[in-house]
C-alpha cells in the first residue's frame, strides 16, 4: 500500500544562485518526478574545484539531508566528475547536477527516433567522463591489491563500448540528418515561408500553435513536454505558411543538448521569422532572465540575425497593473492568449505585414498551357490581380524574393543588357 512518501526526495544545492534559478531547478525535479524537500545555497565566488560546497556548508548540507530524509542532492550546475565522487563519498547519498536531470527529462520525452537518437547520444558523452566512479564497488573486495587491475580493465571495456556505441549513433543521426534536409528541401523548394516558434520552456509555444493552426498537439504543463519540432500549416490573408513548434529553452542549456539536438535547433535557424514566445505571467525578474536566456541560445545556434516578434503569452492571467508591467519598455511586443484567443487576430497581421514587407512586387504573364501555377501563385502570394489576355493570364502580386526568381521566366518586365 502506497504511503505516499515520494520514491526520491531530494534537497537542491548551489553556489551563486538566484532565486529563480533555483525554482528553475525545482521545476526541472518536478518534471522529472522527484520531490523538493529543501535547499541550500553558498554564496562563493565559484564553486569548489573538488566538492562544489566547502567544508563548513558540506557539513551544513549533510544534517540537512539527514533531518530532511533526503536520498539524493541535486545541484544546480553541471559538476565535474570529481566533484560528484567527493560529494557522495562525503554525504552517503546520490548526487545528481542539472545536466543529469535534464537528460533525464529528454530521455522520458523523446519520441521519434530522431529525437531518441539524440538524448542517447547526450547521455552516452555525458557519462563517458563518469565511469570511472561507477566501479568503486571493486574496493570493497579486499584491501585493494589486486582488485585495481580488474577494475581498470572493465573500465577500459565500457569506455570502448560506449566509443563505439557514439560512433555508431552519430553515424545514425548523419543519415536521419540527411533525410531531414531532403524534407527541408523540399519545403524551401514550394517557396511557402517558414516560421519557428522559439522561447523559454513552459512558455506555451504548443498552446499556441495548436490555437493559431488548429493542430492537434501535445500540450502539458511540465518543462520539455515536447522535444521533436512539429510543422503545421498556418493561413493568413490567404497567404500559406509553415509554423514549427521547437524545443524550449532554458538558461544553463547544457552544451550536450545543442550539440545532440543541432538538427531540431535547424529549424529556427533557418526560419525565415522567428516568434519568441514569452510567459508573461512570470514576475518581472524571471521574464527578463528568461528572455535573456532565449536570446543567447538563438545567437549561439546562429539565429541571432533572424527577425523576430516577440508574444507575450499568458494574458489571461494577467491584470491590469501586470498588463501593464509586461508591455513596458516592450511597445512592440504583443499580449496574446493562446487559452482565451486574445491577440491571436493581431499576431496574424503582424506575420502578415512582416513577410509583406520582405516581399517584391512582380508583373507576370503565365501562358493558358502552365495555367497550373496561377493556383501555386495564389498559395504564395495569397491575394493578387488577374487578367486574361490573348497571351494568357496577367498577373501581378507580391511574392518572397525565392519566389520571384523562380517565376521570374514569366515576368513581363524588359530584360537586362545580360539577356536575363
Amino acid at each position: 500500500m502506497s504511503t505516499g512518501r515520494a520514491r526520491q526526495r531530494a534537497v537542491c544545492i548551489a553556489a551563486q544562485a538566484t532565486p529563480a534559478e533555483l525554482l528553475e531547478l525545482e521545476e526541472l525535479l518536478r518534471t522529472a518526478g522527484v520531490a523538493v524537500l529543501g535547499t541550500l545555497v553558498q554564496q562563493r565566488e565559484r564553486p569548489h574545484p573538488h566538492s562544489y560546497l566547502g567544508t563548513g556548508k558540506l557539513a551544513e548540507l549533510k544534517q540537512l539531508a539527514q533531518q530532511l530524509d533526503a536520498n539524493v542532492i541535486a545541484c544546480d550546475d553541471e559538476l565535474t566528475p570529481r566533484q560528484e565522487r567527493t560529494l557522495e563519498a562525503a554525504l552517503g547519498i546520490a548526487v545528481i547536477d542539472r545536466t543529469a536531470i535534464i537528460l533525464d527529462i529528454f530521455a522520458r520525452h523523446a519520441n521519434s527516433a530522431d529525437g531518441k537518437l539524440q538524448v542517447e547520444l547526450a547521455q552516452l558523452e555525458y557519462n563517458l567522463a563518469r565511469m570511472r566512479g561507477l566501479w568503486t564497488h571493486l574496493e570493497r573486495l579486499g584491501g585493494g591489491v589486486g582488485t585495481r587491475g580488474p577494475g581498470e580493465a572493465q573500465i577500459e571495456t565500457d569506455r570502448r563500448l560506449a566509443r563505439s556505441r557514439i560512433a555508431a549513433l552519430r553515424r545514425r543521426l548523419t543519415d536521419v540528418q540527411s533525410t531531414r534536409r531532403v524534407m527541408r528541401r523540399e519545403r524551401e523548394r514550394s517557396q511557402v515561408p517558414q516560421i519557428a516558434l522559439a522561447g523559454y520552456t513552459n512558455a506555451g509555444k504548443s498552446s499556441l500553435l495548436h490555437a493559431l493552426t488548429g493542430a492537434d498537439v501535445s500540450v502539458a504543463d511540465r518543462l520539455f513536454h515536447t522535444l521533436d519540432p512539429t510543422t503545421r500549416h498556418l493561413e493568413v490573408n490567404g497567404r500559406d505558411y509553415l509554423l514549427t513548434d521547437t524545443v524550449g529553452f532554458i538558461r544553463k542549456l547544457p552544451h550536450q543538448l545543442v550539440d545532440a539536438f543541432a538538427a531540431t535547433l535547424e529549424e529556427t535557424r533557418r526560419a525565415a521569422l522567428i516568434i519568441h514566445v514569452v510567459d508573461a505571467s512570470a514576475d518581472e525578474q524571471d521574464l527578463e532572465g528568461m528572455v535573456a536566456a532565449v536570446e543567447a541560445v538563438l545567437e549561439e545556434i546562429g539565429a541571432g540575425d533572424v527577425p523576430r516578434l516577440l508574444a507575450l503569452n499568458k494574458a489571461d492571467l494577467l491584470d491590469e497593473a501586470a498588463r501593464a508591467q509586461a508591455w513596458s519598455g516592450r511597445r512592440d511586443a504583443l499580449l496574446v492568449s493562446a487559452e482565451s484567443g486574445e491577440g491571436l487576430d493581431a499576431l496574424r497581421e503582424r506575420i502578415d505585414a512582416t513577410f509583406v514587407r520582405m516581399l517584391e512586387p512582380v508583373e507576370l504573364l503565365v501562358p493558358y498551357s502552365d495555367g497550373g501555377q496561377i493556383a501555386e501563385l495564389h498559395a504564395l502570394a495569397g491575394e493578387l490581380h488577374r487578367e486574361d489576355t490573348e497571351q494568357g493570364v496577367r498577373v501581378t502580386a507580391l511574392l518572397t524574393p525565392a519566389s520571384a526568381k523562380r517565376f521570374a521566366r514569366y515576368s513581363t518586365a524588359a530584360p537586362s543588357r545580360n539577356g536575363r
